[in-house]
């Protein structure tokens, strides 16, 4: 199975079971702003929709998950990695329906009491590869005497933190938190080398910090994941491809993870989004070496996947 000639491991998809959209537009000048702006999205992008309502029961998540393997199938996707999926017993049934394709990340309140016992058994007992945070959302620093339980466990395992930092949400979204930027996980990360940390959406509006921290950091990876629009925000002009060139200037290409972010249905997998940043390295010349450890190469070594060969 491939995508033009490359496997493919997408390590950016969620798993819509339950609420959708996520909680934070419960105000109705709030939810129909983002409506509004969610309309715009999907005609600027050629997307359909609206979405349809999310999996609420485990036989619909079956369905659901059964629909994910037919999207991969047709798009010459061969793995993903859901990194939410409406909690970690949920999620873990669905990636134990496809385990040949499907791959799960722990997802819980970091500073709820019994943290550290739910990422055990998320990695211990359902089989995840990895631990999902957003910076935005997180009531303590990341250096709290209270987390470091889940540092230490995750450094000595070795396990990949994917962290949400920058803009969060849709239009009405988070813009403020104290925990925005990248650059708040730099006393941690800089003392826990043995955790690799993902940043994803090349920083989503924090590109100049992600950019610090992976000049600081050699345990830092960049994740392309989403339709990075951002960009359209920012003072200064960017691009994709200007994205990619200085992640690829500034880490090498062994430090870049491709991913969509899908999510919902009837959207599905956006191949839009892989067919984008295909083209975009093609037209940087990157080797093709690169655009294999880019496209799944880089993900399988992080997450364990020896059968995968190096990402050839």
């Amino acid at each position: 199975m491939a995508y033009e000639g490359f496997r493919v491991l997408d390590a950016h998809v969620h798993f819509v079971y339950g609420k959708w959209p996520p909680a934070g537009f419960e105000h109705p000048v709030l939810a129909a702003y983002a409506r509004e702006r969610d309309r715009r999205m999907r005609e600027e992008w050629h997307f359909p929709g609206p979405p349809e309502p999310a999996a609420a029961t485990p036989e619909e998540a079956e369905r659901q998950a059964d629909r994910w393997v037919e999207e991969l199938d047709r798009h010459g996707v061969e793995r993903v990695i859901f990194v939410t999926g409406g909690g970690n017993e949920r999620l873990a049934a669905v990636v134990r329906r496809h385990p040949d394709r499907f791959l799960g990340m722990v997802h819980h309140d970091p500073t709820a009491p019994d943290a550290l016992e739910q990422l055990r058994r998320g990695v211990e007992e359902y089989g995840f590869v990895g631990y999902k945070m957003f910076g935005p959302r997180m009531p303590v620093p990341f250096e709290d005497p209270s987390l470091r339980p889940i540092w230490t466990y995750l450094a000595e395992r070795r396990i990949p933190v994917l962290i949400h930092f920058g803009l969060l949400g849709h239009a009405g979204g988070v813009v403020y938190a104290p925990r925005m930027s990248p650059l708040t996980i730099w006393p941690v990360a800089r003392e826990f080398l043995d955790i690799p940390f993902i940043i994803p959406h090349f920083g989503a509006g924090y590109w100049q910090d992600l950019l610090q921290l992976c000049w600081s950091l050699p345990n830092v990876y960049i994740d392309t994941s989403g339709s990075n629009q951002w960009m359209r925000w920012m003072p200064y002009p960017l691009t994709l491809e200007s994205l990619l060139q200085k992640a690829y200037e500034m880490v090498g290409p062994e430090r870049i993870l491709f991913g969509t972010d899908s999510s919902w249905f009837p959207r599905g997998f956006v191949e839009r989004y892989l067919a984008d940043q295909l083209r975009a390295v093609r037209y940087l010349r990157w080797p093709e070496e690169a655009i294999r450890l880019f496209l799944g190469g880089n993900a399988a070594r992080l997450f364990g996947l020896r059968e995968w060969g190096g990402g050839a």
